[in-house]
């Protein structure tokens, strides 16, 4: 389906809905078997392709390098033999896991003799809309169809090429388990109104998953007629608390800041107890200094790093996905605990303490979708959380929060299972 078989870029959107809409039928109802060899012909398939996605990348990337975009985008967009074969992995893991279409659960027998449960469903058309990751076009194609869903992907036209070239691999797949190649589809227009359309579009499309920069997902939560599951910001944290083990927490501050800067759950605020501020930050303030980050540090830490430049308010707010790290000494974990709350995104948020007592009270009272203990906030994704891949980070409370795998593109229904049982008159 190419938009220049349509009149208008109206009809085309609504004509890749309506297709959608017809293959999620089919999708609902396949079995899993037909899914995984689905999944397992794509990860064949992007192995086998590994050199001619790698060749559309590098266009992609030399023609963004071209327009002077920045480091942190060019990064996200491109692939390397280690990501390529991370995709491919990630589809592997997911045709592994067990399908949680069909499970019932909570199967509870009522006074009338009725057995009342819930059973695990897809939820339908799900339209992805993301920017500059082409791995995140295998990744919601194969969680997509692994839970019985279908999915418009719209990824960002600097991207374009990658995306397609995936796109070939996915439908190999679909076509091998004898599933619509409908059942994944690639929006081929760089036109940004196509993102309107398809998060408007309420008669084919059931949720909008937007992978991004702020800009965009600003603009889809507040044009979105379509429920969204989104993070907006990436504000995350890491306290070294005052019991902490000095070499645990070097290591873990360095890999939570310096392993990549580009992700959503890359450190951004390194909040240091006073009580260790002395001896933790010196070690990991060179560490920053001869990996090029450049510190911003409240006076406080500036007192024992003086290289730091000095923090502003709008440091603690900021996700910065690059090189740069905001360094703040809190009078105690309360202070710590409050300042995240103020300033933090409910995305992830790490302490490091031997202190049992403060590692629960972290978790109790850390109000964000991720929160670690002795673990670099690196983490919080779903390859490392054991799902396959992710769809996205919810920082949403309602229906699925923090790494969103197969499940979370489920929903469920009540079932009741009855043996000739009919409900009486209502007394009086």
């Amino acid at each position: 389906m190419k938009p220049s078989d349509f009149d208008s870029l109206a009809t085309y959107m609504s004509a890749v809905g309506s297709a959608a809409r017809q293959a999620a039928t089919e999708t609902a109802r396949a079995d899993t078997a037909a899914k995984n060899l689905a999944l397992t012909t794509m990860a064949a398939a992007i192995r086998r392709q590994a050199a001619a996605l790698l060749e559309a990348n590098a266009r992609d990337v030399e023609a963004a390098r071209a327009k002077q975009l920045d480091a942190a985008f060019i990064d996200r967009l491109t692939l390397k033999p280690s990501t390529v074969e991370t995709m491919a992995e990630g589809l592997s893991q997911m045709a592994a896991l067990p399908d949680p279409v069909g499970t019932i659960t909570d199967l509870t027998p009522r006074p009338s003799g009725i057995q009342v449960g819930k059973m695990r469903v897809p939820l339908g058309v799900i339209g992805i809309v993301y920017e500059a990751r082409p791995n995140v076009t295998a990744d919601a194609a194969g969680l997509c169809l692994k839970a019985g869903n279908a999915v418009i992907l719209r990824g960002g036209s600097e991207a374009l090429r990658s995306n397609l070239a995936i796109a070939v691999c996915v439908h190999e797949g679909l076509r091998a388990a004898g599933l619509p190649e409908t059942a994944v589809q690639m929006v081929a227009t760089p036109d940004r109104e196509a993102v309107g359309h398809l998060i408007r579009d309420e008669a084919h499309v059931d949720v909008i998953v937007p992978r991004g920069g702020k800009s965009l997902i600003e603009r889809i939560m507040h044009e979105a007629r379509v429920p969204v599951i989104k993070h907006l910001d990436g504000v995350c944290h890491v306290y070294l608390d005052a019991d902490a083990d000095p070499g645990k927490a070097v290591r873990i501050a360095d890999n939570a800041k310096t392993q990549r800067y580009a992700p959503c759950n890359t450190m951004e605020t390194l909040l240091v107890h006073q009580a260790v501020a002395a001896t933790l930050l010196p070690p990991l303030c060179a560490i920053y200094r001869d990996k090029g980050v450049e510190l911003r540090g409240c006076a406080r830490a500036r007192a024992v790093v003086p290289a730091m430049l000095e923090a502003a308010e709008e440091d603690w707010h900021t996700e910065y996905l690059a090189p740069i790290l905001a360094v703040r000494v809190v009078d105690s974990f309360d202070q710590a605990i409050d300042h995240i709350a103020r300033y933090g995104s409910q995305h992830t948020d790490a302490i490091v303490t031997e202190n049992h007592t403060a590692a629960m009270r972290f978790l109790r009272e850390v109000d964000s979708s991720s929160v670690l203990v002795n673990a670099s906030t690196r983490f919080s994704d779903g390859f490392e959380y054991g799902l396959g891949a992710e769809i996205g980070i919810s920082t949403n409370k309602l229906h699925a929060r923090g790494p969103v795998g197969l499940e979370g593109l489920t929903t469920q229904k009540w079932i009741v299972l009855g043996g000739n049982q009919i409900r009486g008159q209502i007394r009086t």
